[in-house]
């Protein structure tokens, strides 16, 4: 008997239709507090191209690090001015681009502070689950001491580091899907 490999059942073709629903890219309002940023995400596949139909999710505690969510009981002040998501589809370019505030720190399970982060999540088709990742910002001292940083080798931190670019507080973040350049991506 010859055994032949077939694809695994992936997200079809028909993706692309649900991408421009409920986009949220703007985080902000006239009243947020914090440093305001712009992130850019670059999605990627494996050869370096970009996926043009790929949808992005951030997640994020406000400047003074609490979550917008019931679980997050610290006594830190909430920011009403302030959503903590986003949701955008990617461009031909293979990026979309989120205004947002730089996260505070968040303490860990426990209890260290983390590294200011944003949570992100990645849908493209050909991808069956989301892909979890994290943007941290290059060069803030406190990455440091993050417990989740230190659990990813030296060598593939780099994938996991937002880049500033240009004048304005704008973040850049390539998402490499697959290949030599993968983000590193966890499983929860």
């Amino acid at each position: 008997m010859d055994m032949k490999p077939i694809p695994s059942q992936t997200v079809g073709p028909f993706f692309h239709f649900i991408t421009d629903a409920a986009s949220i890219g703007c985080l902000v309002t006239d009243s947020t507090k914090g440093e305001r940023i712009r992130l850019f995400c670059r999605v990627l596949d494996g050869h370096g191209a970009p996926v043009d139909d790929a949808m992005i999710e951030i997640w994020q505690a406000n400047a003074q690090g609490r979550y917008n969510h019931p679980d997050d009981l610290q006594s830190k002040e909430l920011d009403p001015g302030f959503v903590g998501f986003g949701r955008l589809a990617t461009d031909s370019r293979g990026i979309c681009g989120f205004e947002t505030i730089k996260p505070g720190r968040v303490p860990g399970n426990d209890g260290a502070l983390q590294a200011p982060h944003i949570n992100v999540s990645v849908f493209a088709r050909g991808v069956l689950k989301r892909l979890a990742t994290r943007v941290y910002f290059a060069d803030d001292p406190a990455n440091q001491q993050d417990p989740v940083l230190a659990l990813v080798t030296a060598g593939r931190r780099p994938t996991l580091l937002a880049q500033l670019r240009g004048e304005h507080n704008h973040w850049h973040f390539d998402i490499h899907l697959c290949g030599e350049q993968e983000t590193v991506f966890f499983d929860i």
